[in-house]
């Protein structure tokens, strides 16, 4: 069993310039682990600790010995235990280098050199130093390093907060399957849903984006200053080199990429980030749905004892979880876009604009992870108002026109008189006017309607039309 690791987001932090490390730095904590500067040097080792163990142990470069499963357990526990004192000291390296990657290789080899005082004298490790780094240009390391992190940050932390997100809105569709709404479209009165299916169109869409993210692949790859092979084939000419590649790439948990130029060509981030963005934009429109109903009397946003609505009115609740959601999704949207558009491009063999470009990969998410925290925090928080729903739908009996003109409609092609012109005379019974259940009982009595048909008419209620709208929840993926 692998050693515990240190957990970084419970180191100090330093005084933050930016609100994700300061004032919600609680909400996306987690994230620190995966996708901080921190993080990153921890993969650096990591994937060089397992490039020495692989070639040692495939007996890829001649000479080199086996390394024990001791020796093995040492250099696997040199990434367990990479806290705050390695922080420190591999900064304190990089200070010297000017180069991150070198750093993680010197820092690497001090270990190697220092296995003695733990292991006994008897260790191998101080000499396969020079397998430490071996025939690597430093976007071998770093792409794996940030191919294991995305993948860490999604699958153990942004996925299952956004799957418990889906989880709360499906719970909320079926509780309100039943519950008549008044449709708006274009802002104006509609036919009738319920308050269910409007939530599980959102938890349907929601879940759709999940599916595909969850598809996602992480690349990898190992192949040298332009990805061709060239120093491993000199110093190491009989190797089956791709094979090595492929077979190491792969042992970490990634997909292997052949073909690249000394990067990796992070199509891959690009795709997994319009999926992410995708996925905000639509829980932005929950956001901004949310908060229309709760304006328009649907919902009712239950008082937190103590807090404070407004500094002057003090009978207000702010739907202030809805607003820091939809703000935090545009940011991580606009940060996804611009990884996706950048990442994808790099002048002929390489350029270093992906360097700096990835280091904001951590924002993106952290700014939806916050908006993931708010969304679920205001959805928390909600009651429906019943009886103002009840109000809204009895007040637009116009609505039944929909339903009126299109029996009359039917009946018309059953062969029934008098069904001429069924829409133009629902246009001018209910355009521009509100209607009393009276007023819509009136018409539908001087039709000439089919017995059967004038009754159903009759009994139907803005309320009791909602078509198959809660049946239709019942599509809803749990």
């Amino acid at each position: 069993m692998a050693p515990r690791r240190v957990v970084l987001a419970q180191l100090e932090p330093a005084i933050a310039l930016g609100p994700l490390d300061g004032r919600y730095r609680g909400a996306v904590a987690p994230l620190v682990d995966h996708l901080s500067e921190a993080a990153l040097n921890r993969e650096r080792v990591h994937v060089e600790v397992e490039w020495l163990i692989h070639l040692t142990a495939h007996q890829v470069v001649p000479g080199a010995p086996l390394l024990s499963t001791r020796e093995q357990e040492y250099l696997r526990d040199v990434v367990a235990t990479f806290g705050a004192a390695e922080i420190a000291e591999l900064g304190a390296i990089e200070r010297k280098t000017v180069h991150d990657v070198k750093a993680v290789e010197y820092f690497l080899k001090d270990r190697l050199a220092a296995a003695p005082a733990v292991l006994g004298d008897s260790t191998v490790l101080p000499a396969v130093g020079e397998l430490v780094h071996f025939a690597c240009t430093s976007e071998d390391i770093n792409n794996l390093s940030y191919a294991l992190m995305v993948r860490g940050a999604v699958e153990q932390v942004w996925l299952p907060a956004a799957r418990a997100l889906v989880a709360d809105l499906t719970a909320l569709a079926h509780e309100h399957a039943e519950v008549p709404l008044l449709a708006l479209t274009h802002g104006q009165p509609a036919t009738p849903t319920t308050l269910g299916k409007e939530v599980a169109v959102l938890a349907h869409r929601l879940g759709r984006q999940l599916r595909r993210i969850e598809r996602a692949e992480y690349l990898g790859k190992l192949n040298g200053a332009t990805g061709t092979f060239g120093a491993h084939v000199v110093a190491v000419p009989g190797a089956d080199w791709p094979e090595v590649s492929r077979t190491f790439v792969e042992h970490l948990g990634l997909t292997w990429n052949p073909l690249t130029t000394q990067i990796e060509s992070h199509d891959w981030q690009a795709e997994l980030y319009a999926d992410v963005a995708r996925f905000n934009r639509v829980l932005h429109n929950l956001s901004t749905d949310m908060w229309t109903y709760i304006s328009n009397g649907v919902f009712i946003q239950i008082p937190v004892a103590g807090a404070t609505g407004s500094s002057t009115m003090p009978h207000k609740v702010n739907p202030i979880r809805f607003e820091n959601a939809e703000a935090n999704l545009e940011i991580s949207s606009a940060l996804l876009d611009t990884l996706a558009s950048t990442l994808v491009t790099s002048r002929l063999q390489r350029d270093l604009t992906d360097s700096t470009t990835q280091r904001n990969i951590g924002i993106a998410f952290g700014h939806s992870l916050l908006a993931i925290d708010n969304v679920r925090r205001g959805l928390g928080g909600l009651s429906v108002d019943r009886a103002a729903l009840e109000r809204q739908l009895d007040a637009n009996w116009e609505v039944l026109g929909e339903p009126v003109q299109s029996a009359m409609r039917a009946a018309s092609v059953a062969g029934v008189t008098g069904m001429e012109n069924p829409y133009e005379r629902l246009k001018e019974l209910t355009r521009g006017r509100r209607l009393t259940s009276a007023d819509m009982r009136e018409f539908i009595a001087g039709l000439g309607l089919p017995d059967d048909v004038a009754a159903r008419l009759t009994a139907l209620t803005p309320a009791t039309y909602t078509g198959l709208a809660a049946d239709l929840v019942g599509y809803l993926e749990d």
